[in-house]
């Protein structure tokens, strides 16, 4: 049953949820400051083709280790007019050479990855020294009330929603793991329940 729901539910339930209009609009406000060559982790069932400048994009490589959300990425990346090469490998070991990439792209991947801290250390690595991280997630909120749901919750969440934790503290994680901050916006996407809605949006660069 596991490996059912995983393969023919899930998929659909994850290309829904990251296509609501919040997220969109968080993804529109990032996602065409990319340039040269980008790395996007978590590139997922396609959701940010459709927000690229085609003509600041010299070549798309998305990285994602699931098929199945792979799968339903087809249809747009047959639309779109960008180079892209995709990866079915994990995030915590970025099959390039350091120092080559221009952007990498991360957008509600963070909360899912295995190991948050060595895929920000891939990331990092790869990254050329005046490269930029764009990310957009959804974390912890500062909100104790809120954030205690997040705890009680964090458990049967991520069951159900192919390893999604509510409660990975997102600016903290990319402080640790080697990233100055140029820019953070936080808050609460709209129209979205909170304990699943506190984003962290922005740019960082490699220290």
């Amino acid at each position: 049953m596991n490996a059912f729901y995983e393969r023919h539910i899930l998929p659909h339930l994850v290309d829904h949820a990251c296509g609501v209009g919040a997220i969109r609009w968080l993804r529109r406000g990032l996602v065409p400051e990319a340039q040269g060559l980008v790395v996007e982790i978590g590139f997922g069932t396609g959701r940010n083709l459709a927000y690229y400048t085609p003509n600041r994009v010299e070549r798309l490589i998305g990285i994602d280790p699931e098929p199945g959300v792979l799968a339903k990425a087809r249809p747009r990346l047959e639309a779109t007019p960008l180079a892209v090469e995709i990866r079915p490998l994990s995030a915590e070991r970025l099959p390039l050479e350091s120092g080559t990439v221009d952007t990498v792209v991360c957008t509600f991947s963070l909360c899912t990855i295995a190991d948050p801290h060595a895929a920000l250390d891939e990331m990092r690595r790869v990254l050329k020294p005046h490269g930029r991280l764009l990310f957009a997630e959804h974390g912890a909120s500062p909100d104790a009330h809120v954030r205690r749901w997040q705890e009680r919750l964090n458990r049967p969440w991520r069951a159900l929603a192919g390893g999604c934790n509510l409660n990975r503290p997102i600016d903290r994680l990319l402080v640790d793991g080697g990233f100055a901050l140029d820019r953070l916006d936080t808050g609460y996407m709209r129209k979205t329940p909170r304990v699943v809605g506190h984003y962290f949006t922005g740019v960082a660069r490699p220290r």
